[in-house]
């Protein structure tokens, strides 16, 4: 098997740089098993070897070592090994790799994701920050969830592996990633290839990609992909979709630099969350839904560029981004509650470009036995967004809106202007200037401080009321850890800092009816501050097995919320979440690894309650904070012609309304399979089954009021979006 010559890349944060394989590299023992890691020069020297030819696969490592860069044990690098052999159903699944992190959803495939970590809720992205290739994916004052992340965009097999973080303890880190982040890092080399898929839920997929080697030091790479999905929907969900991507790279990721263009279009229908009365009443079926016209249509464009060059004692790295994208969505949540003739189907669009980029200068140095490095860094990022909502029936227009009253269950009919409910024409800007010292006191201890400064900017002009709206607010964030070790081949962490989300700016200026937040006394912040604890330890002392303990406690001044009536988010009263995490990848043998990861968390409201009354809560619960998240997992590469990959997660209960410990959920429990088998050098079948043991749980659910019929009475309770069946597709791949 020929290893090539791997690539360095660096974690968002700049304090783990680890060689990269491609992807169709296995990671050997040697790095499996590093208590440091190689200095830039010898990195360096590295991407310039030539390939080199080895008898054997060593090891199969899905986690990169990080011991003596790492700033917690909750920091970590997911390599291009893991993606490829984990089976996924949707691409959002990627993200699992994350230690603790479940990615479900609640609707249908062409909508942002639903991410769970450390006891949040986050929504459609709400504070867990995701990146490709330095563009930023999260978009603040979305139609319809803050933060929202849709990574519909990405193709599997363009990415080179994923660098993630935990708390608000990285001075690089900036909106949304309070709880986490993650950068997924792309190729720079795709092997030609050719893919073709067809699976039991009417899932039929395409894929082709192909390098082409100018020289030794010029790249350039493409691929495409069209999908179309079914579903076990009633009716087909009849989702299809379109991925591009081009990348030229020249040199290194240490001197060099990259171009990427993007492109993605799609649509098809959503499945919403249904009642539990209308399957009881047999309304519609487990995979029905009540109002079959909702939909969805997203398309992206975006182009991207990297910088890096260095020498001795510094290292200069820089992107530019600029993305277009439109998004609509046909959602009917509540059905006839507010509009019994017509019904409560809202039509949320939004168009929206994005610039920015970020540059950063490190420097290293030695003061006598001191060693330390120091990062100066800049982040600005600019969205011009026109967002609306309108009401409509069957997708059809209508010419008046529906608003409820402060109790929420009942409505006054007012006319649309010009078909808008609500229109708005919304400019953000987000400046971020950060400095973060890494000192290595002695070798076997190292602080790291980081400040981040953050300049918010946003003006809000309704285009149906005429209310305009401006303010900008700036928030301090120190951050810092202690870092013990390496001592037997293990390290302790003590870390702290502050981060933040953005609000919507619609809630900020009440430009809109219904935004506003959760209490009427309570006026959101354009920025709402969180703060962090976090000690843990990482250690390699057994053996092939790598452990990871952390222990963390984080505090959000105003938390965001779900508003099922509008299908938006809303900032509601000040929360901690408490927790423990425990994960684990154990290799016993050359060809197969095992991996765990364990998190328990309590979530509450953190207020007296006089002051949660006032949200409108009776208690201090979350809706939909998981208390528990775990995964098991096997990896295998190279068992002869044999790989592939299992995956066990559960999501915990939790409660579903908020405020309330009761009703709850009880989560669910899910296990894929993908196992694949290589025909030659060139071929290789690969057969993914999903849910194998057939669960019937919710994969997401809430409890609120809705009426069924025009003529039905008022319901409340569990409305829920079932888990897929047990499905399986059949993909074959030819390498040229």
């Amino acid at each position: 098997m020929i290893i090539a010559a791997s690539r360095v890349s660096a974690d968002p944060t700049g304090a783990l740089e680890t060689p990269v394989p491609r992807a169709n590299i296995l990671v050997s023992a040697a790095l499996a098993t590093l208590a440091g890691l190689p200095g830039p020069s010898a990195r360096a020297a590295e991407s310039a070897a030539p390939p080199t030819t080895v008898s054997e696969v060593l090891v199969t490592a899905s986690r990169l070592d990080p011991i003596g860069a790492a700033i917690t044990a909750s920091q970590g690098s997911v390599t291009a090994v893991e993606l490829r052999l984990r089976p996924i159903y949707r691409i959002g699944q990627l993200y699992e790799s994350v230690p603790g992190l479940v990615v479900t959803i609640h609707s249908g495939e062409g909508k942002a994701n639903q991410y769970l970590l450390r006891g949040f809720n986050l929504d459609h992205g709400t504070d867990f920050a995701s990146f490709v290739d330095g563009m930023p994916v999260n978009r603040p004052t979305n139609a319809h969830g803050q933060g929202y992340s849709d990574q519909n965009f990405l193709m599997p097999q363009i990415a080179d592996g994923i660098d993630y973080t935990k708390g608000p303890y990285h001075a690089a880190i900036g909106d949304f990633g309070a709880v986490g982040s993650a950068h997924v890092r792309l190729v720079d080399d795709l092997p030609s290839q050719i893919a073709g898929a067809i699976g039991t839920l009417g899932d039929e997929d395409l894929f082709a990609g192909a390098t082409h080697h100018f020289d030794a030091d010029d790249r350039l790479w493409g691929a495409f992909d069209i999908s179309h999905l079914d579903g076990p929907w009633s009716p087909p969900s009849d989702f299809n979709k379109l991925n591009a991507t081009a990348r030229f790279s020249h040199g290194t990721a240490a001197s060099g630099f990259s171009l990427t263009g993007m492109y993605y279009k799609s649509a098809g229908a959503l499945e919403t969350d249904q009642s539990v009365h209308a399957l009881q009443e047999g309304l519609i079926g487990r995979y029905g839904t009540l109002d079959p016209t909702d939909r969805s249509r997203s398309e992206r464009f975006s182009l991207s560029g990297d910088y890096a060059v260095g020498g001795a004692g510094w290292r200069f790295t820089a992107n530019l981004y600029a993305v277009r994208s439109t998004m609509t969505l046909w959602n009917d949540f509540t059905h006839f509650l507010f509009d019994p003739v017509n019904g409560d189907q809202e039509q949320q669009d939004e168009s929206r470009t994005t610039v920015g980029g970020d540059a950063a200068l490190t420097l290293t140095y030695a003061l006598g036995a001191i060693a330390g490095e120091t990062t100066f860094g800049m982040q600005d990022r600019h969205d011009n967004v026109f967002v609306d909502r309108r009401h409509t029936k069957a997708r059809v227009v209508l010419g008046y809106c529906e608003l409820a009253d402060a109790a929420g269950d009942a409505a006054t009919p007012y006319a649309a202007i010009d078909g808008a409910c609500s229109a708005d024409h919304v400019r953000l800007n987000d400046l971020g200037l950060y400095v973060e010292t890494t000192t290595h006191w002695t070798p076997w201890l190292r602080t790291v401080v980081g400040l981040r400064e953050e300049d918010d900017q946003a003006s809000d002009s309704s285009l149906t009321l005429g209310l305009r709206g401006e303010t900008n607010q700036t928030l301090f964030q120190p951050k810092g850890s202690l870092i013990v070790g390496p001592l037997w081949q293990t390290e302790l962490y003590v870390s702290a800092g502050r981060g933040f989300h953005s609000n919507d700016a619609r809630e900020v200026f009440l430009t809109v009816p219904y935004e506003g937040g959760t209490n009427p006394g309570f006026r959101p912040q354009l920025l709402a501050a969180a703060t962090g604890e976090e000690v843990g330890l990482r250690t390699n002392i057994a053996p092939r097995l790598q452990v990871q303990v952390a222990a963390f406690r984080e505090d959000f001044n105003s938390e965001q919320v779900y508003d099922q009536d509008q299908g938006e988010d809303q900032a509601s009263g000040p929360s901690r979440r408490v927790g423990l995490e425990v994960s684990a990848q154990y290799r016993p043998f050359s060809w197969i690894e095992f991996n765990t990861d364990l998190a328990f968390s309590r979530a509450r409201y953190d207020a007296s309650p006089t002051a949660l009354a006032g949200f409108g809560l009776a208690g201090p619960y979350i809706a939909n904070a998981p208390s528990f998240i775990g995964s098991f997992g096997v990896l295998v590469e190279n068992l002869g012609p044999w790989f592939g990959g299992l995956q066990w997660r559960d999501l915990g209960p939790y409660p579903v309304s908020d405020g309330d410990e009761y009703p709850r959920d009880k989560g669910y429990s899910e296990v894929n399979l993908d196992l694949g088998y290589r025909l030659g050098a060139a071929f290789k079948a690969q057969v993914g089954v999903y849910n194998l043991f057939d669960r019937r749980a919710d994969a997401a659910a809430y409890d609120y009021t809705s009426r069924l019929t025009p003529t039905g009475p008022e319901v409340t309770g569990l409305q829920v979006h079932p888990l897929e069946p047990r499905s399986a597709k059949l993909t074959l791949t030819a390498t040229f």
